[in-house]
């Protein structure tokens, strides 16, 4: 399993990999929206702010999320990980149930391109 170190450094490396994307990747991922990422298994909340291209402002909280954000997600510590490191297809994750993800619909038109 997982531990929060592994979690929250996963999360610095996603947004390094958002940050030296390209194209249509760069693009989706330029929204600025606030962020959560529950990790389910721990009970950790991992909140920050997707803005131009990068997560910032990350911070850990226990618990549920305290407040609803713009995307929300919801995972176990081990698929964040696996999803960083490109062992684990967020599509086939998200239409699996194994990681949740929440936003209005234009941000879920607009993230697809991450997919």
């Amino acid at each position: 399993m997982a531990n929060p170190a592994e979690c929250r450094a996963a999360l610095i490396q996603l947004s390094e990999n958002l940050g030296n994307a390209k194209g249509d990747v760069r693009a989706a991922a330029a929204l600025d929206r606030s962020l959560t990422c529950w990790i389910t298994d721990l009970d950790l909340t991992f909140t920050g702010r997707l803005r131009d291209g990068r997560i910032e402002d990350i911070t850990e909280l226990p618990g549920k999320p305290a407040q609803k954000a713009q995307l929300r997600l919801a995972m176990k510590g081990d698929d964040l990980v696996e999803l960083v490191n490109g062992r684990l297809n967020f599509a086939s994750a998200w239409a699996s149930g194994r990681v949740k993800l929440e936003a209005s619909i234009l941000d879920l038109l607009q993230l697809r391109k991450l997919l």
